[in-house]
């Protein structure tokens, strides 16, 4: 019988086993060993008690992957509070109505978001600090200044022999349910719903990281999704630290260049990475280094001889650093084409399938027993079923419960009865396949399908997808405009203008696009007309567009 999970016995372990090894790195910045962090969260621990903060009330941290993110959070669920992480790139009326909501009582921040915030706007906070060096920028509360401002000479007071292993006992959840997180996640509804994440589902992912990951203590990872999405908080942040390893903060957008010039440095073991961040390496970085007749070709094509093969596996597992073990790709659909080929040369990926709601995972399969297109099996503690009455042929609404579900959005019952039925069943909005082995295949969004005056159900994802792919296309949407597909392209205007063409032949390049690829869709799928978009589609914090800007388009 499995014993009851702890998630802080994680935590607790980890720093107590790896005392002397190095924890946390801003890269070309500071680096905090494990037993620095745990002196760090001790100080916490301290200041928290004396500014009257008590188990249960709400600590809100807004910055970049930074080794002190890391710190805020660790300090806050060891002591008991709820830490309610916020994306760095929400705007700061967002943040504002965020820190509000939830309630929050103190408020850690980058120093570049606190130029664009206005305490007034937060009036319940009792203090904001600067995530940089901790510095208390706003205090509201006498004895909480005090703590802030002598909490080394506290720490000394309570520890005057040092710190050390034996002094590591944190609270331990009470409840598995517990309430752990507040997660607000601004997705492509334009909105945010504060999901409630417990104990029990940050152990679950965890667990499942640990049962299906390769990281040893002092293995190197790098952290590069944001901490403030759940993807990134699991797999690269609580992960990464309950395993030991040695986690690098880029504190930077995650540029290919970037990860080329850090990646060969770092030489990480396992990697996580949204689709586009892959898919923009791969076809940018790798197929024209190959050849760039031949790289065109092979999305479409992958029957190339072994010798270009492994040049190309190599080329592509060089670019990541080479020393990793499978790349962890989730948080948006892959594209059929690129996964076709990575697949193909043999490179080591993984298709992870959830939703912060399950913090985050539902399906999942290691890269050698995945199946192409698929998002894998059902994730350890999970049930995942089909909506459908013929579920390995016509697509149906994904539904799962388990271990890993939140318990609910934060003040809103509403809306958590909308997606969590009286049965448990979470209902996700996503639509899709399992065949009779459990490989599930998702279509695309419910919410996205689009009905055409025929009756016909259209996916925009898998017409994006190959669209993707043609040439001089970086981004593009799918939409429906009087009853007729349009397709909304962003160009890659760089490799358009590298290869001598002007707006006029970018326009003429896209028609011939249209046309191609109406050659390969059936009749009620045809694309009817193409739009050009001189900027990027706006998108959410794991890279997804935001559809609902683009819907009404008119013209």
């Amino acid at each position: 019988m499995e014993q009851e999970p702890k998630f802080i016995d994680y935590i607790e372990q980890s720093i107590i086993r790896n005392w002397d090894r190095n924890a946390l790195t801003d890269y070309k910045g500071i680096t905090l060993q494990y037993k620095d962090v745990a002196r760090k969260i001790a100080k916490f621990h301290i200041v928290f008690e004396r500014a009257g903060i008590r188990p249960g009330d709400k600590i809100a941290v807004c910055g970049r992957n930074s080794a002190h993110w890391g710190v805020v959070f660790l300090a806050t669920v060891t002591y008991g509070a709820v830490i309610v992480p916020i994306l760095h790139e929400f705007k700061a009326d967002n943040i504002h109505n965020i820190v509000n909501h939830s309630e929050a009582k103190l408020l850690f921040v980058g120093d570049a978001i606190w130029e664009n915030l206005n305490e007034e706007s937060m009036p319940r906070l009792t203090g904001i600090l600067l995530l940089n060096d901790f510095s208390c920028v706003v205090c509201r509360d006498p004895q909480a200044q005090e703590a802030y401002e002598h909490r080394n000479v506290l720490y000394g007071e309570r520890y005057p022999k040092n710190f050390r292993p034996e002094h590591i006992c944190y609270r331990k959840e009470q409840r598995p349910d517990e309430l752990a997180v507040i997660n607000y996640t601004s997705g492509t509804t334009g909105y945010s719903k504060g999901v409630m994440l417990p104990y029990i589902s940050l152990w679950s992912n965890v667990a499942y990281c640990h049962e299906m990951l390769p990281v040893r203590p002092g293995d190197r990872m790098v952290s590069m999704l944001p901490l403030g999405h759940v993807f990134g908080m699991v797999y690269d942040f609580l992960y990464g630290f309950s395993a030991g390893a040695h986690l690098f903060f880029l504190t930077r957008m995650p540029s290919p260049k970037i990860i080329a010039q850090s990646f060969a440095e770092i030489r990480p073991r396992v990697i996580s990475s949204v689709p586009l961040i892959v898919e923009k390496i791969i076809k940018k970085d790798i197929l024209p280094r190959i050849d760039n007749t031949i790289g065109k070709l092979l999305l479409r094509m992958p029957l190339i001889n072994d010798r270009i093969k492994n040049e190309a596996r190599r080329k592509a597992m060089e670019i990541f650093g080479g020393n990793f073990d499978e790349i962890i790709i989730g948080g948006a659909p892959f594209n059929a084409d690129v996964e076709r080929f990575l697949k193909y040369i043999g490179f080591p990926y993984t298709i992870a399938y959830g939703m912060t709601e399950c913090g985050p995972i539902i399906c999942s399969s290691r890269w050698d027993k995945l199946k192409l297109a698929s998002c894998g099996k059902a994730a350890s503690r999970m049930e995942v079923r089909i909506d459908s009455p013929q579920p390995g042929e016509v697509a149906g609404e994904i539904v799962c419960r388990g271990t890993n579900l939140m318990l609910g959005y934060y003040k809103n019952p509403e809306a958590t009865a909308q997606i969590i039925d009286v049965n448990g069943w979470l209902h996700t909005g996503d639509l899709g396949t399992m065949d009779s082995e459990g490989n599930v295949t998702v279509r695309g969004r419910s919410k996205n399908m689009l009905l055409t005056a025929s009756g016909q159900n259209i996916y925009p994802e898998e017409i994006e997808s190959r669209l993707n792919n043609m040439p001089y296309v970086a981004e593009s949407l799918i939409v429906l405009q009087k009853e007729k597909l349009v397709a909304l392209i962003y160009p890659d205007f760089d490799d358009a203008f590298a290869h001598g063409l002007e707006q006029a032949d970018i326009e003429k390049a896209m028609e011939a696009n249209r046309q191609e690829l109406n050659l390969q869709l059936p009749a009620y799928s045809q694309i009817a007309k193409v739009k050009i978009h001189f900027e990027e589609f706006e998108k959410t914090a794991k890279k997804s567009i935001k559809r609902f800007m683009y819907q009404e388009i008119k013209g």
